[in-house]
């Protein structure tokens, strides 16, 4: 399993959201770039990378932060938050950006979807944000009709390489992460499963491994100091 350090942005700071709340948010570096090279002399090879702005309104406001990760660490970083054109997805990866995360607009618009998917193949994943077993979009702002787990098992059916899904309720919350959701997801044959929110401690990256995911982002454990990077990267590749 690859452990994936996340670095949340929102005014070029390096933040974290408490369960997707805009109103609660912690900065944690005024310096995300630094942060990334932390990460990197850490053992990481990959890097999450969230514009939480982006994914709020639709834009790209913290391009530059991004492109000043990929061109001062040799991360492979996986970035979303407000990907909507395909213009978008290559400027992205223009950026220097391994894997572009399509959230919002690959629930709403099918056809772009298939479009991004033909075009980018495996450089494109998806991002499924799940409140309440609903598929959350506009960074977490709304909650749609659509069941999360249906919507997965269409996106393999698709030909959707990699998912990056998300209990809203567990993220920033440090009480674990769901285990019996990243159980059923796991045994979707023909697709990767990210686990992401609440991943707090050796025990959930271990239980995650063992379930079988292919990732698991690890975010504010990270920053709190809950979790040391170097044992979690250790413990996700089955050494601890």
């Amino acid at each position: 399993m690859i452990l994936i350090p996340a670095i949340d942005l929102y005014e070029r700071k390096a933040v974290r959201l408490f369960k997707g709340q805009y109103d609660q948010m912690t900065v944690y570096t005024n310096d995300p770039a630094a942060k990334a090279k932390e990460i990197e002399a850490s053992g990481a090879s990959w890097l999450h990378v969230v514009d939480l702005e982006g994914a709020r309104d639709g834009t790209t406001p913290n391009l530059e932060v991004i492109q000043e990760i990929a061109s001062s660490t040799s991360l492979k970083i996986e970035a979303g938050g407000g990907i909507r054109s395909i213009e978008t997805i290559e400027t992205i990866l223009g950026a220097g950006v391994t894997r572009v995360i399509i959230g919002t607009r690959a629930l709403e618009d099918e056809t772009f979807l298939k479009e991004a998917l033909d075009r980018f193949g495996s450089a494109i994943a998806v991002g499924v944000d799940a409140k309440d077993g609903y598929v959350a979009t506009h960074g977490w702002t709304k909650v749609s009709d659509q069941d999360a787990e249906a919507f997965i098992a269409h996106l393999r059916d698709l030909g959707t390489a990699s998912v990056i899904a998300t209990d809203i309720s567990k993220d920033g919350a440090m009480k674990g992460t769901n285990l019996e959701l990243y159980r059923r997801l796991s045994a979707l044959e023909g697709i990767d499963i990210i686990a992401s929110g609440g991943v707090s401690s050796l025990e959930d990256i271990r239980a995650l491994r063992e379930i079988g995911v292919s990732g698991a982002i690890l975010g504010k454990a990270m920053y709190t100091g809950a979790v040391d990077l170097g044992e979690a990267l250790r413990t996700a590749e089955g050494e601890l």
